[in-house]
């Protein structure tokens, strides 16, 4: 693995834990060499994420588009910040650049750039490790859902538990690279 995808919110959250996952991702993917790409964003979260990343010697690569940028809500400071015109081009882009994806806490862009990839590993589109950082127990409630989809018959056993999950991102990272699933 050369790249992790790093899907999480452009705000700070409502709980500190959030911002020290944001920080202590950005450290334990610049640590173990790795690449971070998101959403090359200067804001919440994701601000935290790539300034981390960066003050540890680690390259980040930002994927935003136009109407973003135009805003000036984009990062300046990144090792590569690639700018595109949609939404679509920008998820594309970002799936691959990277090996692997995490999701941190985040909304509903978060929620949709998650399942996009989830979906497209259960599709056989590509084999790459997805990830739940569940900080706070905040995919609690995700789990319980995808619980109940499989119960009711509209997710496979082996989709469900094909998500990695874990509550710190050196647990998380370490899991996703040695192919254990939680």
């Amino acid at each position: 693995m050369r790249a992790l995808c790093v899907f999480l919110g452009s705000s700070p959250g409502t709980h500190p834990a959030y911002a020290e996952a944001a920080i202590a991702t950005g450290r334990e993917i610049a640590r173990r060499g790795l690449t971070c790409v998101y959403g090359g964003s200067n804001t919440g979260l994701m601000r935290l994420l790539a300034d981390t990343a960066l003050a540890a010697g680690g390259r980040v690569i930002g994927v935003t588009i136009e109407a973003l940028r135009a805003r000036e809500r984009h990062h300046t400071g990144l090792t590569e910040l690639h700018v595109v015109p949609t939404m679509h081009e920008r998820k594309a882009l970002m799936a691959g650049l990277a090996d692997g994806f995490i999701a941190l806490p985040g909304g509903i862009g978060t929620f949709e750039e998650f399942f996009e990839v989830y979906t497209h590993a259960q599709l056989g589109f590509h084999a790459k490790p997805c990830g739940l950082l569940s900080v706070n127990d905040y995919y609690a409630p995700l789990d319980a859902l995808l619980d109940n989809a499989e119960r009711e018959g509209f997710l496979r056993a082996s989709h469900r538990t094909s998500i990695f999950r874990a509550a710190t991102p050196e647990a998380l990272i370490s899991r996703m690279l040695a192919g254990q699933v939680s």
